[in-house]
């Protein structure tokens, strides 16, 4: 019989191409799920789906029960207020390692984590990969860089600002970041899982280093525009997080760009300077910059999320 992976965040935007890839490998997959609906990753899988969310008990006790292997791919990027972001990124990997002593654990973290002072959310997610490396079973803690690809919502707007001509990015001209497609992350994760690395912190990214101008020209290439750069001041992206800042206050609704988001964007090296993981689980991206830029904007007009301009 295959053995069973328990999976966490099954239903976003990197969970559901990480149930394709674990699936193509003949894992059996179990399911955490906040409301019984169709998932369109799992046509045609077999997969046991349970009931609840990242606060339950009983049914993360269910998910893992069995379980050779568990991947905590669930986390929050946004939320109404600081304080919300360790019950879900740290408090939950606590339970799930604690109810799964035994099994392989695999914790999908974040470069973020490297400068745990910058914001909440870097914060709790070094609070996260903390829990994980205190665990007596076997673990591997895989820090992704920015991810983008098919059903990514979060990126849009860059792609957007191209589509009409411009490509902001932080008035930073030394900067250096990763950045790798969804379906190549899945696809190490589901390596990671299926060959083990040493316990350890890794880092996962498209093979190298970028700068924004890079982003810029591969964006412009794929839809076919020669994008105006537009270097944005600190002061100026503040300005936007503190009257998002009110927004949020005002309604309730979770943004993206905050206060800490900002030292995030501001922070001068995001790239991966180390690739033990790939060389340790076989891995090769699929797609560069500009196939992976390409492939995305296909899929966005494909569902008419981007429309030619």
């Amino acid at each position: 019989m295959s053995k069973l992976v328990a999976v966490t965040g099954a239903t976003g935007f990197v969970g559901q191409h990480l149930v394709a890839a674990l699936a193509s490998r003949g894992w059996r997959l179990r399911l955490l799920v906040r409301r019984w609906s169709p998932l369109p990753s799992l046509a045609g899988v077999d997969a046991d789906l349970v009931l609840g969310d990242l606060s339950s008990e009983p049914a993360l006790r269910q998910l893992v029960n069995g379980a050779d292997a568990v991947v905590h791919a669930a986390g929050l990027i946004k939320a109404r207020a600081d304080r919300d972001f360790l019950p879900v990124n740290r408090d939950s990997t606590a339970l799930l390692s604690a109810l799964a002593p035994d099994a392989h654990m695999v914790l999908l973290s974040s470069l973020a984590a490297r400068e745990p002072q910058l914001s909440a959310y870097a914060a709790s997610k070094r609070a996260g990969e903390a829990v994980i490396a205190t665990r007596r079973g076997p673990w591997t803690i895989v820090r992704a860089p920015a991810v983008y690809g098919p059903g990514d919502r979060e990126t849009l707007a860059y792609f957007r600002a191209v589509n009409s001509g411009i490509a902001p990015q932080p008035r930073l001209p030394a900067a250096r970041l990763s950045l790798i497609h969804v379906a190549d992350l899945a696809e190490a994760l589901a390596l990671a899982v299926e060959r083990p690395p040493p316990n350890g912190v890794y880092e996962i990214d498209d093979g190298r280093a970028h700068t924004y101008a890079d982003m810029a020209n591969a964006a412009g290439q794929a839809l076919g525009r020669r994008p105006w750069r537009i270097a944005v001041p600190r002061g100026v992206m503040a300005g936007l997080a503190g009257c998002n800042g009110i927004r949020q206050a005002l309604t309730g609704s979770a943004q993206i760009l905050t206060r800490g988001k900002v030292n995030e964007i501001f922070h001068p090296d995001w790239s991966v300077g180390n690739r033990a993981l790939a060389a340790a689980i076989g891995f090769e991206p699929r797609y560069d910059l500009t196939s992976g830029f390409r492939d995305t904007i296909l899929w966005y007009r494909g569902k008419g999320w981007l429309q030619d301009v």
